[in-house]
This record gives structure tokens, sequence and C-alpha cells, in this order.
């Protein structure tokens, strides 16, 4: 029985967010507020990215890798050592002779039953902690490496930047060029054809006085 220990990762969580602000004044402005920029229309110029792969190629990740790979050598020699005495006692038990007592063979196949029980929750342990580790470590370089990726897209003149694959990967988008956004700019324009008033500001929630109990009579 061979086990051996594999890569877990998550992406880095946080690259691209997007925020829609409601517009509610607090109060009626004097003069109207000046009407804000209009999304621009540019040449779209796309960037692919295999970010997962590109995390675990720099030097940095290399190195994460690495460090996570030494904690967990001592559990993986552990690991081993017992995979391969079972795969011995289960050698054993097929090499008996014939004329072996069914209670020999019952007892032999009681003791490799406790070992390989033990050998998969020896494997299962060291496997959890091995994965969350890793994705610690995935994770503190993978956010490094978005930002300089959000950089390198941004100063090459770059509107979006895709990324390509990835084990967990909750959406492709992972940078683009907020000049282009026009989430604010559909939610006026359908504030303005629906004809819906926006909603009253909610009132402050009253705070009440904190007042000085009175002085106790003296005796």
């Amino acid at each position: 029985m061979n086990r051996t220990l594999v890569f877990a990762t998550v992406l880095a969580s946080g690259l691209a967010t997007a925020a829609i602000s409601a517009q509610s004044p607090a109060t009626a402005p004097a003069a109207s507020p000046a009407p804000a920029a209009a999304p621009q229309a540019i040449p779209a110029k796309i960037a692919i990215i295999a970010f997962e792969q590109v995390v675990f190629a720099t030097n940095e990740g290399q190195r994460a890798v690495a460090d996570v790979q030494k904690k967990y050598e001592p559990q993986k020699g552990k690991i081993d050592s017992e995979s391969t005495e079972v795969e011995s006692l289960r050698k054993q038990l097929q090499a008996l002779p014939a004329n072996t007592s069914d209670e020999e063979r019952a007892n032999r196949l009681k003791v490799i039953d406790q070992k390989e029980k033990q050998l998969n929750l020896d494997a299962e342990t060291a496997q959890n902690s091995y994965n969350e580790d890793l994705q610690k470590a995935f994770a503190t370089v993978a956010n490094k490496v978005g930002q300089a990726a959000s950089k390198y897209a941004s100063d090459n003149g770059f509107t979006l930047l895709l990324n390509q694959g990835g084990q967990q990967q909750a959406s492709p988008l992972l940078w683009w060029n907020t000049s282009t956004d026009i989430s604010q700019a559909v939610v006026t324009a359908y504030n303005t054809s629906s004809g819906v008033s926006a909603p009253p500001p909610s009132a402050p929630s009253a705070t009440p006085r904190r007042t000085t109990p009175p002085a106790a009579p003296r005796k």
C-alpha cells in the first residue's frame, strides 16, 4: 500500500470585487450635483493567466511548498513504514502452509486489520493537516501574486484579466479596468426610466440619555 500526500489549493480571494452604492441623500441638496463621468468605451484587451500554476511557479511559492513538505516528512516516513508492515504481514499470511489452523489464520487477520485501521487513521490525519497547511501557504503567496498580476495587467493596457483554470475557481474574472464598469450607470438609467423614487433615508437610532442616579440619602 503506497500512500502519498497530494496538494490541495485555494484561489486567492478578494482579487476582484465590485460594489454598487445606493444613492440616498440624507438631505435635499441646495443645487443639483454634477453628473457622474460616463464609463469609457475603450478597445478590449484581454489577458489570460493560469493563476494557480503561476503561484506555485514563483520562487516564493516553490519555497512555501518545500517548507510544508519538509514539515511532513516524518509523518510520511511513518505512514510508509506502516504500509510496508501491513503488506509484509499479508504476504506472510498468504505464505502460511495449508495445515495452519483456522485460529492462527484468524489471529493474523485480526492483527492485519488493526494495523491497517491505524494506517488509514494516521494517513487521513496527516493528509488533512498537510492540506490545511498547504492551503494557508498558497493563500499567502496567492494574495501577493494577485496584486502583482493586477498591476501588470493595468500597466500594460489590458482591460480584463481572466483565469484559465483552477480547482476551486469561483469566477474566471480576476481584474478589470474600472473605467469600463457600467454598473452604477445602469442603476441610474433604470431609476430614471422606472419613475420609482428613492426610499427616504433611514432615521438615526435614538440614543438614550445617560442620567445620573440620585444620591442615596444620608443616614
